[in-house]
C-alpha cells in the first residue's frame, strides 16, 4: 500500500472571470523511504496538488478526486480534528520562501516549540530540549543561543534550516519540501538537498520533492511526475526521464538545460498546449 496515494485529482479556483481550473486530474503516489519529484515550470500546479493534501486551500477552491489517502486513510473525510492530527505530524511540508513563511513577531525556538507543544505530550523543558536537538540536526551553530532569535536576525539558509527543522520535529513519514532551494546561493542550496537527503535516508520517510530545477531531479528523486499547466505530462523514473523521455514537454525541458545546448542560444521550451487534447498521459511510464 502507497504512502500517500492520489486519483484524479482537481482543483478549480473560483475567480471574477469564472472557474479556473489549476489541476486537471493529476495522479500522485508515493512510498515509504522513496523521493518523488513533481517538476514543471511555474503555473504548472505543483504546489496546489500539495496544498490541497494538506487542506491549505483557500475557500474559493473546490477539490475533487477519486481517492485522496495517506496510509489508506481517505483524507478527504477525515474530520477537521482527525485531519489536523495527521497534518503536521505524520505529514509535514516545507513552504516556499522561509522568510515569509517564519512569524516575525516570535523567536525560531518559541515557533519550532509550537509544533511540538501541539502535536506531543512534552514537557516544556523536554519541548526545549528537543528544539536544541532539532536545530542541531540541520546544522544551526550555537543552537541554545539561536533558541532566542527572530527570523530577520539570521540568514536565508538558516531560516531555511528552521523551516525544516519545524517539519521534521515530529518525525513525520511524509516531507513535502515546495521549491526549498528557492533564493538560496548554490552553495547553500547543496547543503539544503544533501540535509534533506540525509534525513530521510535516516528516518525512512518519505519525500515529495516540488521543483522546476532539472539538476535538482536528477540529484534527488527516485521517480519524476512532469507537470504542465495543471496536467500531468509524463511518468517514470529519474534514470529512464532522463535518458528516453517520452513526452514532446519533457524533452522540451531536458533540451533547455545549459549542458544539452547545441548551438549559440538555448532553446525555449515553447508552447504545448496543442497536445492537451492527444497526448496528456499517453506519454506517461
Amino acid at each position: 500500500m502507497p504512502l500517500l496515494e492520489i486519483r484524479n485529482l482537481v482543483v478549480e479556483f473560483d475567480t471574477a472571470a469564472g472557474p479556473f481550473r489549476a489541476l486537471d486530474g493529476v495522479d500522485y503516489t508515493v512510498d515509504a523511504g522513496e523521493v518523488l519529484a513533481i517538476v514543471g515550470e511555474s503555473g504548472s500546479g505543483k504546489s496546489v496538488a500539495m496544498l490541497a493534501v494538506m487542506g491549505l486551500l483557500p475557500d474559493t477552491a473546490t477539490i475533487t478526486a477519486d481517492r485522496m489517502a495517506f496510509e489508506g486513510r481517505d483524507l478527504a473525510t477525515l474530520s477537521p480534528k482527525d485531519r489536523r492530527q495527521v497534518i503536521g505530524k505524520d505529514i509535514s511540508m516545507i513552504f516556499q520562501e522561509p522568510i515569509a513563511s517564519l512569524n516575525p513577531c516570535f523567536t525560531v525556538g518559541f515557533q519550532i516549540g509550537e509544533v511540538l507543544k501541539t502535536h506531543t505530550r512534552l514537557s516544556g523543558s523536554e519541548r526545549a530540549a528537543r528544539v536544541i536537538e532539532l536545530l542541531k540536526a540541520v546544522g544551526i551553530p550555537e543552537p541554545e543561543r539561536r533558541l532566542s532569535s527572530f527570523p530577520h536576525q539570521m540568514s536565508g539558509g538558516q531560516c531555511q534550516r528552521v523551516m525544516i527543522a519545524m517539519a521534521i520535529a515530529c518525525s513525520p513519514k511524509l516531507l513535502i519540501a515546495d521549491e526549498p532551494t528557492t533564493a538560496l546561493d548554490v552553495t547553500i542550496q547543496k547543503q539544503i538537498l544533501d540535509l534533506l537527503l540525509k534525513l530521510q535516508a535516516e528516518s525512512g520517510m518519505g519525500l515529495i520533492m516540488i521543483t522546476h530545477d532539472m539538476g535538482v531531479v536528477a540529484e534527488t528523486a527516485d521517480r519524476v511526475v512532469v507537470q504542465y499547466q495543471g496536467r500531468q505530462m509524463e511518468e517514470a523514473d529519474v534514470l529512464s526521464l532522463f535518458e528516453s523521455p517520452k513526452h514532446p514537454y519533457t524533452k522540451a525541458l531536458l533540451s533547455a538545460l545549459p549542458e544539452n545546448a547545441t548551438g549559440d542560444r538555448l532553446p525555449t521550451v515553447g508552447d504545448f498546449r496543442a497536445l492537451f487534447e492527444t497526448a496528456p498521459k499517453e506519454a506517461t511510464a
